[in-house]
């Protein structure tokens, strides 16, 4: 007959406040995770960007006849011209409809 060693191990209280303690950690992490991915999506402005830069880009060559507004997905985008210590300052402004964020570039045109 062969002698049966006891092997230790764990009850099940112990096996249980582990996986209790594993599975917090893990809400936890995928709570911060999601927190952190969704707010850098609402706050990137890429596409955005690239649209005034395009629209500088037309101003400067005159495609664009000033005062222009526009929509470009959820943002709002007026240009306008005012002088300045004779200077004429053109303002692109992107105001977000849905969260108010406001991205203003301003150019000065060279006065011939």
């Amino acid at each position: 007959m062969a002698i049966l060693k006891k092997i230790k191990g764990s009850t099940l209280m112990e096996t249980l406040v582990a996986t209790v303690l594993i599975v917090v950690v893990f809400m936890l992490a995928s709570m911060i995770l999601n927190n952190l991915f969704s707010s850098n999506i609402k706050n990137n402005t890429r596409a955005i960007e690239t649209y005034l830069n395009e629209l500088q880009y037309l101003q400067h060559h005159q495609k664009i006849i000033l005062p222009y507004q526009d929509d470009f997905e959820a943002w709002h985008i007026s240009i306008d011209s005012y002088s300045e210590n004779n200077q004429t300052i053109v303002e692109f402004e992107a105001v977000n409809k849905q969260t108010n964020k406001t991205i203003i570039k301003q150019q000065i045109e060279k006065n011939y």
